[in-house]
């Protein structure tokens, strides 16, 4: 029990890595628009694909109540609407002030909460046993990623950037570990309203975060291409797992 336990935890420690792996890299390199647009395609691919390959068959595996899984995900779906609201409210509060080019304080806890669901979701992945933590675990790691790149659009810069990054990642380790053991033995109406609330933070990452970014500039026909290649690369990594 104690080696499945440290492999579970070496496996939840990959997105916090990478989330600092992408801070450093941001640290030397600012990407174009272009090109986080690309990023972000593939992100979106790679999250579609966990919602598709992994977790709604794993809701279905779980057999909990109908009634429950529509209420989880539709207060799922209610607490992003919220999310969404309060960053629309610390942006247009920030734009008033002149402070709009940074990362306000506001916008940053924002992020944190976002990537705490995020671990959350990995933790509940974990506790719903089989390959579902693993599989969630490598699909965030790209949105992970992708978010050390996406600080660096802002007026953030240099080793300010690398300690954000750094503290995402012990947020989303953190609150994998904790989901993990709260979710411990839980019944398969917990576990699967749980994994039902999950399915709504993902989708709403894809429909509003991702792909609303990155439409904000000039979209390539090769965007397209991403896109599939980052559904077509989890899909291979859930095969291979198999």
């Amino acid at each position: 029990m104690f080696l499945m336990n440290t492999h579970n935890l070496l496996i939840m420690a990959i997105p916090a890595f990478v989330a600092l792996g992408g801070g450093v890299l941001a640290a030397f390199w600012t990407p174009n628009h272009q090109t986080r647009s690309l990023i972000q395609h593939f992100a979106a691919g790679v999250v579609l694909a966990a919602l598709a390959v992994e977790l709604l068959p794993e809701i279905s595996r779980e057999h909990a109540p109908g009634l429950v899984l529509v209420a989880c995900f539709a207060l799922g779906s209610l607490f992003m609407y919220g999310l969404k609201l309060w960053t629309m409210k610390l942006e247009h509060r920030a734009s008033l002030s002149g402070t709009a080019t940074g990362l306000s304080t506001g916008l940053l806890l924002a992020t944190f909460i976002d990537v705490a669901t995020d671990g959350f979701i990995i933790g509940a992945g974990f506790a719903a046993g089989g390959e579902t933590g693993t599989i969630l675990a490598l699909g965030l790691s790209v949105e992970l990623l992708f978010l050390g790149l996406a600080l660096a659009s802002s007026a953030t810069q240099g080793r300010r950037i690398v300690i954000i990054s750094g503290a995402l990642g012990l947020t989303v380790l953190v609150f994998s570990v904790l989901g993990s053991i709260l979710l411990a033995g839980a019944s398969h109406a917990v576990i699967g309203g749980t994994l039902a609330f999950s399915a709504a933070a993902l989708l709403y990452l894809v429909t509003e975060e991702l792909l609303m970014e990155a439409h904000e500039v000039e979209e390539k026909p090769v965007s397209t291409l991403v896109l599939f290649g980052g559904f077509l690369t989890f899909w291979c990594i859930q095969l291979m797992g198999q």
